[in-house]
C-alpha cells in the first residue's frame, strides 16, 4: 500500500492504516521525542500523545509539503506542549546576551557522548538547544513556539552552548588526569 492510500485510510479511521502507519514512522518520531523529553519514559508518552494527535488531525493534511515533516512539527510541538504549561524559562533583559557562537566540539568527543550531555541539560537550555542546533529552527520560531522572547532563546543557547563547553572541558581533564 502507497504512502498516499495509507493516508488516506487513516483518515477514514481504519484502525490498520493507523497500525501501518505507527509501524512505519514510530521509530523516526520516536528519537524525536527522547531529545525533548526529560527521560525515556516522558518520551515513551510524548510518542502516544503525539500519535493520537496524529490521527485526530490528519485530515488537516492537505499534501502539500512533506507528510514526514508534518508528523516531525506535530511531535515537537507535543512534547513542547509540557514545558509551555511549566514556567522553566527565565526572562532575561536583551542587553545581557551576546550573540556570539561558542565552539562546543572537541575533535575527541564522540556523538554519542554529547548527546548524552545535551540530555543532562536543564529543559529550558536543552529545548532551545536542540530546537536551534539539531533541528535548525530560527530564534523567532523558537520564540513563537515556546511562548518566549527572542532575547529568551538567545540566552538560553549561549548558556547551554556554555554548559557544554564546561562539561567536554572536564571530561577532557577527568580523562586526562585517569590517563596519568
Amino acid at each position: 500500500m502507497s504512502l498516499q492510500q495509507l493516508i488516506e485510510n487513516c483518515k477514514s479511521n481504519d484502525t490498520k492504516a493507523q497500525g501501518e502507519l505507527y509501524k512505519l514512522f514510530s521509530s523516526k518520531l520516536f528519537s524525536i521525542c527522547l531529545k525533548y523529553s526529560k527521560n525515556y519514559a516522558q518520551a515513551e508518552d510524548n510518542l502516544q500523545d503525539a500519535f493520537l494527535t496524529i490521527f485526530e488531525k490528519i485530515e488537516q493534511f492537505k499534501n502539500k509539503g512533506s507528510f514526514e515533516g508534518w508528523l516531525k512539527r506535530i511531535t515537537i510541538n507535543t512534547a513542547l506542549q509540557r514545558y509551555r504549561k511549566e514556567k522553566v524559562f527565565e526572562i532575561v533583559n536583551n542587553n545581557e546576551i551576546a550573540d556570539e557562537d561558542i565552539e562546543i566540539y572537541g575533535e575527541d568527543i564522540s556523538l554519542d557522548f554529547l548527546l548524552k550531555m545535551v540530555q543532562q541539560l536543564p529543559d529550558r537550555y536543552r529545548l532551545v538547544f536542540n530546537l536551534y542546533v539539531l533541528d535548525g529552527y530560527s530564534h523567532k520560531n523558537i520564540a513563537e513556539m515556546l511562548n518566549i522572547s527572542i532575547g529568551t532563546s538567545k540566552s538560553n543557547l549561549a548558556r547551554a552552548r556554555q554548559s557544554l563547553k564546561k562539561s567536554i572541558e572536564d571530561y577532557k581533564t577527568t580523562r586526562s588526569i585517569k590517563s596519568l
